[in-house]
């Protein structure tokens, strides 16, 4: 799923692009993508943007008349920029805004469908999509702090739960937490004050940087090849290789159809964090720290 570095990446190539343009028509190719109706399709056809801006990882596009268009990528939704005139590319596209310029394509891939486009009206309607997280690039140790430990849950948790911070996923959430030094099993509540400012720096560096690579990699381009799994990434999707820190082999740990990725030596004291699937299998076979891995 895109997350904060990604969105602020395809906001601004956005911006560049059709801010000041005129939406000549927007194309619903797959009729699942539009999930509200108001205003209809045809009120914002003829209207010209406002600008763009972002709600954690949903992306907005507002248009003249107080009007708004609101692209929710989850896991495998992305956006492209096409040359005006050209067919947007088969299975994959679920809707098409075309400028004079150009179109913006919003595709999905898989077969599970879960990428939206919301048309809102009036700034009450667009408020409903705000899930009220914390601009962590934007607020003070202490407000992060706050927020953080208002209710006990595991680091991993809280770091990706959108009502809490904004626009961290699980990619950024295992980077942030190896940076830190901490596990993303620990719980917000047994941070000493020293750790919570850690993990405060830590947070915003890493999705500073990545801001900035992901800025200099796309150059004057519109952002392609958006992914979760980078090269320069340090754990996240590195499992059994080196830990660039340490050396140490990267753990998994995988549930549901997301997966934590951490350095034991770096984050865990040693300890090897217990997968719900393997650790029942293997029983007393499982390892219990970095040590019995050899």
């Amino acid at each position: 799923m895109p997350e904060l570095p990604d969105i602020v990446v395809y906001k601004e190539a956005l911006a560049r692009r059709v801010t000041g343009a005129t939406l000549r028509r927007l194309r619903i190719i797959t009729p699942f993508v539009l999930r509200t109706v108001v205003p209809p399709v045809g009120a914002i056809e003829g209207k010209a943007v406002r600008g763009v801006r972002s709600l954690g990882k949903r992306i907005i596009i507002e248009l003249e008349g107080d009007n708004f268009m609101v692209l929710h990528l989850m896991i495998a939704g992305r956006l492209r920029w096409l040359p005006a005139g050209t067919k947007p590319p088969g299975k994959l596209a679920l809707a098409a805004m075309d400028f004079d310029h150009g179109t913006l394509v919003f595709t999905e891939a898989g077969t599970r469908k879960r990428a939206s486009l919301h048309l809102a009206q009036g700034q009450g309607a667009l408020h409903a999509f705000d899930m009220q997280g914390l601009d962590v690039l934007a607020c003070s140790v202490q407000a992060f702090a706050a927020r953080l430990q208002a209710e006990n849950h595991t680091l991993k948790r809280a770091l990706t739960d959108p009502r809490a911070f904004s626009g961290i996923g699980n990619a950024y959430s295992d980077e942030i937490l190896h940076r830190a030094m901490l596990s993303p099993f620990a719980h917000t509540r047994d941070l000493s004050k020293v750790e919570v400012e850690r993990l405060f720096e830590a947070t915003r560096a890493v999705l500073q940087e990545w801001i900035e690579r992901l800025r200099a990699q796309t150059g004057g381009k519109f952002p392609e090849h958006v992914t979760a799994f980078r090269a320069e990434m340090a754990v996240h999707g590195k499992h059994g290789q080196p830990c660039p820190a340490c050396g140490a082999p990267v753990q998994r740990i995988v549930y549901a159809e997301n997966e934590t990725n951490y350095c034991a030596r770096c984050q865990t004291g040693g300890k090897i964090l217990a997968d719900r699937s393997l650790s029942r299998l293997l029983k007393k076979s499982w390892p219990k720290s970095i040590d019995e891995l050899g």
